[in-house]
């Protein structure tokens, strides 16, 4: 696990590396990825980061932030997909602090796919403006969002997905799940796709909803208690989040954390 308390540059090489932030000022960092590369960042603490990032031509790079700031923290990042090159971006929001994320990707050269990808429990306010566009021919963007709001909890999710002119057989796909337990949580989800070509395939999928009274019930007569349900629908909810991840350790470590975490906070 290497530390970062300063603005910094990291080239990420072959293979697993473990990074924690830990910064009582705005922090910048820039990420280059080569190869085949897998990051997890762990933010204990940082008011507010600024990310820059690169998938260099053919690289395969894989991202996860598990946001463990216990303060309000604001998030701006722009990645950028060179040739033939696989980005895959995944949030963890679990905490119980307000965060704000404003993520940009763009597939700026032909063959270039990205997948990003969060899961949210929150009892406080989680708002994204995600976008990924297409700007070359032959490129992939897709989001995958799922979030589990609890009593007091306000989520915002705004997804664009954008393919420009001259992007011809692109795909723009995305999926935005909200799942609220109780009345007074607010959930706000809003897919966005911007087309300007002909030749190209593009499509989302939105639900918002409580959770069924019948599962509960149902749940509850086999002795579970409504902690034990709601950690245990919650658990559900969010997992699909670590199947974007191809790193065995990556995915295990995001696993084992998630299900910590949902079992700690539907337990308070």
């Amino acid at each position: 696990m290497t530390l970062i308390r300063e603005s910094t540059e990291i080239s990420l090489g072959e293979g697993y590396a473990s990074y924690e932030i830990d910064s009582e000022k705005p922090l910048k960092l820039k990420l280059t990825g080569t190869g085949h590369s897998d990051a997890f960042i762990r933010i204990l603490n940082c008011p507010e980061l600024t990310v820059t990032a690169e998938a260099g031509e053919g690289a395969q790079m894989t991202v996860l932030f598990w946001n463990g700031n216990t303060d309000k923290m604001h998030a701006s990042e722009k990645y950028t997909v060179k040739r033939d090159a696989a980005l895959k971006v995944a949030y963890a929001e679990v905490e119980q602090a307000d965060t704000e994320r404003n993520t940009d990707i763009e597939l700026a050269e032909t063959g270039a796919s990205a997948v990003l990808s969060s899961a949210v429990l929150t009892g406080v306010r989680k708002e994204f403006n995600v976008r990924v566009a297409s700007l070359a021919p032959h490129t992939d963007g897709r989001m995958q969002n799922y979030s589990v709001v609890l009593k007091g909890g306000r989520y915002v999710m705004h997804a664009t997905g954008e393919i420009v002119k001259g992007a011809v057989r692109s795909e723009s796909h995305q999926t935005s799940r909200a799942l609220c337990f109780d009345e007074g949580m607010t959930s706000e989800i809003l897919p966005i796709l911007l087309i300007d070509e002909n030749d190209v395939q593009a499509s989302h999928a939105t639900s918002l909803g409580r959770v069924d009274e019948d599962q509960l019930y149902y749940m509850q007569s086999r002795g579970l208690t409504p902690k034990q349900c709601t950690a245990l629908i919650s658990t559900g909810y969010l997992m699909p989040v670590t199947q974007v991840i191809d790193n065995p350790q990556l995915r295990d470590e995001l696993k084992e954390e998630l299900e910590r975490k949902i079992s700690e906070l539907c337990s308070m």
